[in-house]
């Protein structure tokens, strides 16, 4: 019988074939090479930033403050720490909270409300995956794991939350193409 391993498995076990233990350095470049398409700030750079944006601001999260998106009689609201914002949708909420999670203080929020669910799907996907090859790519390491785990994670959210930084959030309200045609008022004779 012949049993096939998902994508994950099959780089984890190339990675394992080494014969050292990887370095986080090592680690953070393989997994950033395994996630190419799906890397977070590559997302936000060639698929949101190209789109028409405005800028949003979020609440800078202090270590070990949880974020969540919580249904409230008001709305839908982002919470990170103590701190809420009201959201205009479920799929605006989910967008923000993978920055959030980052620990971005500013990000680009698509202007068409219509682009926010599957980019929300999206960078959803990219952050989930990137936890994802972290556990994976660390568990070879024993007894220090956990401890390396933590690292190689901390090392890659603040690579996510720079290269995020560096791009940018765009203008704080979207330009609008103002090229319609003028025509002079009539006067009445």
């Amino acid at each position: 019988m012949v049993h096939q391993q998902s994508g994950i498995e099959t780089e984890r076990a190339d990675f394992l074939e080494s014969a050292r233990s990887p370095s986080i350095e090592e680690t953070t470049l393989k997994i950033k090479e395994s996630l190419a398409e799906t890397w977070l700030p590559r997302i936000y750079n060639e698929r949101i930033l190209t789109m028409r944006t405005r800028a949003h601001r979020l609440p800078a999260r202090s270590k070990g403050e949880t974020v969540e998106v919580q249904h409230t009689l008001l709305g839908v609201e982002l919470k990170v720490g103590r701190r809420r914002m009201l959201c205009p949708d479920i799929a605006t909420a989910r967008y923000l909270a993978v920055f959030a999670h980052a620990g971005c203080t500013a990000a680009a929020v698509p202007y068409d409300i219509r682009q926010t669910s599957s980019l929300a799907d999206e960078v959803e996907f990219s952050w989930q995956r990137m936890l994802l090859l972290i556990d994976s790519f660390s568990n070879n390491r024993q007894p220090a794991s956990v401890a390396f785990r933590s690292r190689v994670r901390r090392t890659l959210i603040h690579e996510v939350r720079s290269e995020i930084e560096r791009a940018g959030a765009g203008t704080p309200v979207p330009e609008f193409n103002q090229n319609t045609k003028q025509y002079p008022r009539r006067t009445a004779d």
